[in-house]
């Protein structure tokens, strides 16, 4: 069975993707902010991260996912975000700023959801 972190501050949006990602046959594990995210990908070796970007700080995503990439972390992660809307800006995909494999604008439908996971779990 295929691990999935959700790090992301919005308990209620987590609750609905891990109850998405559950009816699939994913083990959900879920931290709230960059620090215990960090932790939880140490401990937990997710299958594949879905990650936040604004949550305690402003750009706490970008730098948990330039964190995991400086130390080597190969783990997939999906960046969902809505701060495109929120500041006005574009951001994608960026090996030094945003180094993650996927950025998509939240919320995605279940079947989005899905088919993004499934891209990137072996």
């Amino acid at each position: 069975m295929a691990k999935v972190l959700i790090v992301d501050d919005d308990r209620d949006l987590v609750e609905v993707m891990s109850l998405i990602l559950d009816k699939e046959g994913y083990e959900v594990v879920s931290a709230s902010n960059r620090d215990d995210g960090m932790i939880a990908v140490k401990e937990d070796k997710p299958d594949v991260i879905l990650l936040d970007v604004m949550m305690d700080y402003e750009d706490d995503g970008f730098v948990m996912a330039q964190e995991l990439r400086k130390g080597g972390c190969k783990t997939p992660i999906i960046m969902l975000t809505n701060v495109s809307r929120v500041t006005g800006m574009d951001f994608g995909v960026d090996d030094e700023m945003v180094p993650v494999d996927e950025f998509a604008e939240k919320p995605l439908p279940p079947q989005a959801l899905l088919a993004l996971v499934r891209k990137y779990v072996k």
